[in-house]
């Protein structure tokens, strides 16, 4: 399977309209304006907001939810596709939650759909979500997704870039050192700062699992990678 780049179809989903019904009853209401403007200049204007703080749209999302059917994949894709379109971000995060939730219902078929996902209105709010807990849910039930990682880690595209070198946040003792420490390099002279932060971030969090290799990378590749990179990987690890 090969990402095709174009738009995922909606697909007819009964759950999806009932979900969607309530959704953009029940959020709306319990907008606040004044917050909503504080959001939108925090966020860096990637989206407008209803101004729900994390919390409260949670609460609101289980009121959605209550007494409906765990869905299956084309439920998931209509609901996130369904939501994604909707111009307020509160909707993209329910959409992420919603898949985080449920992403062990979705085969490696899905893909293409997460790939969508982190290309539409792209920011680190969702793509980072997105990345470590439904595209690595996806590689992790499906090891063959790693080759479309090494196709996204090449992408022109930052956003799918960032979600290869993420992809692997949360796989600890599973982690494919080898790809990652290759992904890392492969990007380290990109000098946008959301590449770097990843690369960062990614070797940090495997270094929670094995410090003395990613002592040993980061140690071997200093010249290669960017001080902030180098700084973020090694945030954790005691001076040797």
């Amino acid at each position: 399977m090969a990402d095709s780049g174009r738009t995922p179809v909606v697909p007819p989903s009964a759950l999806a309209d009932t979900v969607l019904a309530r959704l953009t009853e029940v959020y709306p209401a319990a907008g606040n304006p004044f917050r909503a403007q504080e959001m939108v200049a925090y966020m860096k204007g990637v989206a407008p907001f209803l101004g729900l703080r994390t919390p409260e749209r949670r609460a609101l999302s289980r009121t959605v939810l209550d007494g409906l059917p765990a869905p299956d994949e084309t439920d998931c894709t209509a609901v996130a596709l369904r939501c994604f379109a909707l111009p307020e971000r509160e909707y993209h995060y329910f959409a992420v939650d919603y898949l985080r939730r449920h992403v062990k219902r979705c085969s490696s078929a899905f893909l293409p759909v997460a790939r969508h996902l982190v290309t539409t209105v792209s920011w680190w709010d969702t793509v980072d979500h997105l990345a470590a807990h439904v595209v690595g849910g996806l590689v992790a039930a499906d090891p063959a997704l790693a080759a479309r990682m090494d196709e996204w880690i090449a992408d022109d595209d930052l956003w799918v870039a960032r979600t290869a070198l993420l992809h692997q946040l949360r796989f600890k003792d599973a982690t494919d050192a080898e790809r990652l420490f290759s992904y890392c390099l492969l990007r380290a002279d990109d000098p946008d700062f959301f590449l770097r932060k990843a690369i960062g971030w990614s070797l940090r969090e495997y270094a929670k699992t094995a410090p003395t290799e990613v002592r040993a990378f980061v140690t071997r590749n200093t010249s290669r990678l960017s001080p902030l990179s180098v700084r973020e990987a090694l945030k954790n690890l005691v001076p040797s």
